[in-house]
Formats: structure tokens, sequence, C-alpha cells
């Protein structure tokens, strides 16, 4: 069993720069893909981005690419998002799931409990 801790989330302005992590604790993320998701209240969970175990692929969805860029440092067992020109729109709860590829929250296994990013305009 792997347990997910996501952090970095804050309220921020349009505009600026935020990085996320995603900690695990109970099994080692080194070997596993890994993906962020984001939930916005009323709305179903999208897929923000994953990256291989490996870091040799990464993809992204239309909304976030050329903004934000995913990376790991299996050495740390973290995940981080770093979210550059964030908009109001990215206003949302970001998820850190691991074990599994692909952009639907079901190709997933294990989550976290979710970190709180809030962009004002």
């Amino acid at each position: 069993q792997v347990q997910l801790v996501e952090s970095g989330g804050r309220l921020v302005q349009a505009g600026d720069s935020l990085r996320l992590s995603c900690a695990a604790s109970g099994r080692t993320l080194s070997r596993d893909n890994t993906g962020w998701f984001r939930q916005a209240p009323g709305k179903e969970r999208e897929f923000v981005a994953a990256i291989t175990w490996n870091s040799f692929n990464t993809d992204y969805g239309d909304s976030v690419k050329d903004r934000f860029t995913i990376s790991r440092d299996n050495a740390k067992n973290l995940v981080y998002l770093q979210m550059n020109s964030l908009k109001p729109e990215d206003t949302a709860t970001y998820y850190c799931a691991t074990r599994g590829w692909g952009t639907s929250p079901m190709d997933f296994s294990y989550w976290g409990q979710g970190t709180q990013v809030t962009v004002s305009s």
C-alpha cells in the first residue's frame, strides 16, 4: 500500500507560478508512473500531467501544455508539478495519483487527498 501526500497549494494571483509536490510513504514511487489530476467544484476530475517512472515520457492535458511541467526525483521519492502563468481557471484541488498510466482517473490505482490551488484574477 502506498500513501500519497500533496503539498504546495495556496492562493496566488493570475500570472504567478507555483510548484506542487507529491510525497509517498509505505512504498517507493520510483518504480511507478505518476500523474496529477485536478478537480474544480461541480466539475469532473481532469487529467493534468503524467510522468513515467524513469522520466522518459511525459504527457499533459491540453489546457496546461506549455505552462505546466511534471518532473520527479526518485532519490527523494517525490514528484513535482511546476505551474507557470497560472490562470483563474486553474483553480482546483490538485491530486497526485500513482501506479498506472493514462488520462482517466480510472487509469491510476493510488491517490492522495489533494491540495487546493486558488488563482485570483
